[in-house]
């Protein structure tokens, strides 16, 4: 008995020294999270306080799941607890959403105390994650290109459209003051200075060029 209770004494003195190390850990992998949202962003805008609240799940999810694991009574209650959190802030972009599911991954991981498997997975997604955003860099984006121009250019811009890759007028609008036009193409990043052409037409008012995942270049 006496064993027993020196062992349960052991266990109990080692917990702080577990707990910081959990911790710990789940901030080193938030961090290398933070790194990979930042490296491979391609939003409109780039917010660090989003990115910074990875790093905060990653290290509150591991010390979460630390304590349910270790106390059953605990694990009931907390679960209680967060079942009223209601969370308001939108997530306008799906990519931010993966990135939230693999904080929490990394954080329970650390916290049911499977620190190789975090470390392993952590570091393949986000090779992964950094390929793949190297090889979208690289490849024709779909672009949405929309023109404002005096119906005396609309011949001069037809010709120039034609010789867009993988032009495709989606709609025209007739207004009081020229035509607007939307076209379908897609271009890669470094190949967007043909806007700046279109603008050197006499009649075209203005040109712009929207990416579909929200980025814009006039």
């Amino acid at each position: 008995m006496a064993e027993f209770f020196g062992f349960v004494f052991h266990m109990n003195a080692f917990q702080p020294w577990l707990t910081a190390f959990t911790v710990i850990a789940g901030l080193i992998l938030g961090l290398f999270i933070f790194w990979v949202y930042r490296a491979t962003f391609t939003g409109v805008l780039y917010s660090r306080s989003f990115n910074l609240s990875l790093v905060m799940l990653t290290m509150v999810s591991s010390l979460v799941i630390m304590f349910m694991s270790n106390n059953v009574k605990l694990s009931l209650g907390m679960v209680g607890a967060l079942s009223i959190v209601r969370f308001r802030t939108a997530i306008k972009d799906p990519i931010d959403t993966v990135f939230m599911f693999w904080a929490i991954a990394a954080g329970i991981a650390c916290g049911a105390q499977f620190f190789i498997e975090a470390i392993i997975g952590t570091i393949l997604i986000g090779v992964f994650m950094l390929i793949l955003c190297s090889v979208k860099k690289n490849a024709a984006l779909p672009f949405l290109l929309i023109i404002h121009y005096d119906p005396s250019a609309n011949g001069q811009v037809r010709k120039m459209i034609a010789q867009l890759p993988q032009a495709r007028i989606k709609s025209r609008t007739e207004q009081r003051d020229g035509v607007e036009l939307a076209v379908e193409l897609r271009v890669r990043d470094t190949e967007t200075g043909f806007i700046s052409k279109f603008m050197q037409v006499e009649g075209v008012y203005d040109a712009t060029l929207i990416a579909h995942q929200g980025d814009m270049i006039s």
